[in-house]
């Protein structure tokens, strides 16, 4: 039997926070699920990116960590409310799974509820390695976000110019915030 994990996250965008937890989830399970949370949500201040591009943050990140993709399967999760309800809906687009790897204790609580094996691995320096705290580096034009996300996550802003996706939409929903 194939032994799956599931790590459910937006990934706005993916850094090495994440990254370090798909690894885990790689060297200890046979094949990993990733489901691309809010995936029908883009283009907000809290949701900047894709689903398409956040797909590829997760494969680029991984392939350039050296995983290999085929043990890797990346599913979307439209918007909704985070309840039980919402596993249902996991178990409808993603293939079997026995894990979930996840550091938000409202995603352990409805996973836990349903009967599944919850693992919260150790964080990385929450403080810093945050979506929120990359997208107001990025807004303010602090360059220093780059040392937070795997070069493919920086490669795939810089050709999509979304930095200044990031900022425009900071500009629109905080304008007191954005700085010049």
């Amino acid at each position: 039997m194939t032994h799956r994990c599931l790590m459910i996250a937006r990934f706005q965008p993916l850094h090495y926070g994440h990254l370090y937890v798909l690894k885990r989830c790689l060297e200890e399970h046979d094949e990993l699920i990733v489901v691309i949370g809010m995936a029908s949500q883009s283009h907000t201040p809290e949701n900047p990116f894709t689903a398409g591009e956040r797909i590829l943050m997760v494969r680029g990140s991984l392939s350039w960590a050296g995983y290999d993709l085929s043990r890797v399967v990346t599913v979307t999760l439209p918007t909704m409310e985070v309840s039980r309800v919402a596993v249902h809906y996991v178990r409808l687009y993603a293939p079997p799974f026995e894990y979930v790897a996840t550091l938000n204790p409202i995603i352990s609580r409805i996973f836990t509820e349903e009967g599944y094996r919850v693992l919260e691995p150790p964080p990385l320096n929450r403080d810093e390695y945050r979506g929120s705290v990359i997208r107001k580096k990025m807004s303010m034009g602090d360059e220093s976000w780059r040392r937070l996300v795997p070069p493919p996550v920086a490669e795939l802003i810089d050709r999509i110019d979304g930095v200044e996706r990031v900022r425009m939409l900071y500009k629109e929903k905080l304008p007191g915030y954005y700085h010049e």
